[in-house]
């Protein structure tokens, strides 16, 4: 199972062309749904007022190099290792998703693509079914024990809102890949092709879905916490009071006092 090319088997009756064009069509999706995403709320408009007024509100000038090397480390604590998350359990979670998820769409482009029908495909067979495991532990890890609605306000695992869309999906996704390659394995011609239809109908909600879930969140939270750290390092602080041993002028006019007990 692991070691075999899931797609091959499925060359002989659906043409690898469909299969390509499927895949194209889902980066199509995410790239539009993302802008869509990007005009209908604002974001890129956020973004450009923020960095505005960070410039402006800034004691000091952040220079181009500056800016490149905070971005540089950004992507390695907060991206690569989602430092960000005190939650060690949460952190772990995260990061088994998020590199499953990379790992399993890298190992499918190079499947349907490289290896269209051919059933030995080197170790890309693997990584694709390691990276739907992982997505999977991780993904109902998060949403049986982690959420904090489940975890601290102890409301039912089975409560579904529209901002589940996406974990929903991604775990559909992978659940169903492991299981339409099982079946597969095992020999089962019609059961294969059920799972293999419900597989890629996970995906088009998961990828077609952008506009109406956290999907896009993945590319607007390295932007945000490039743009915090580039106003921290201009000396602004955006819009946020002072601190609190730093009373001073603002808002309306108010003079900010420090606590009694201070």
């Amino acid at each position: 199972m692991f070691s075999q090319n899931p797609f091959a088997e499925v060359s002989a009756s659906v043409p690898p062309v469909l299969i390509q064009a499927f895949v194209i069509i889902m980066v199509i999706l995410v790239i539009a749904g993302t802008a869509f995403d990007v005009i209908h709320k604002k974001s890129a408009k956020y973004f450009s007022e923020s960095w505005r007024r960070s410039k402006e509100n800034g004691s000091k000038q952040v220079s181009g190099s500056e800016v490149v090397s905070l971005a540089l480390q950004t992507a390695v604590s907060e991206v690569l290792t989602s430092s960000e998350f005190c939650n060690p359990n949460r952190r772990i979670a995260h990061l088994l998703t998020m590199y499953g998820l990379v790992v399993h769409v890298v190992a499918t482009a190079a499947l349907v693509f490289g290896y269209p029908a051919m059933a030995d495909a080197g170790i890309w067979p693997l990584l694709w079914h390691l990276g739907a495991l992982a997505v999977c532990v991780g993904g109902y890890w998060f949403w049986f024990f982690i959420r904090v609605d489940v975890a601290a306000e102890g409301n039912s695992p089975f409560r579904v809102i529209r901002a589940d869309l996406f974990i929903l999906s991604l775990l559909a996704s992978a659940t169903l890949a492991l299981i339409w390659s099982a079946v597969q394995a095992a020999g089962t011609s019609v059961g294969s092709y059920i799972f293999f239809g419900l597989y890629l109908a996970a995906n088009a909600v998961l990828f077609g879905g952008v506009p109406w879930s956290k999907f896009a969140h993945m590319f607007f939270k390295p932007a945000a916490a490039v743009q915090k750290h580039v106003a921290e390092a201009s000396g602004a602080r955006d819009n946020l009071p002072p601190p609190a041993d730093q009373p001073e002028q603002f808002g309306l006019g108010i003079k900010r006092e420090l606590p009694r007990h201070y």
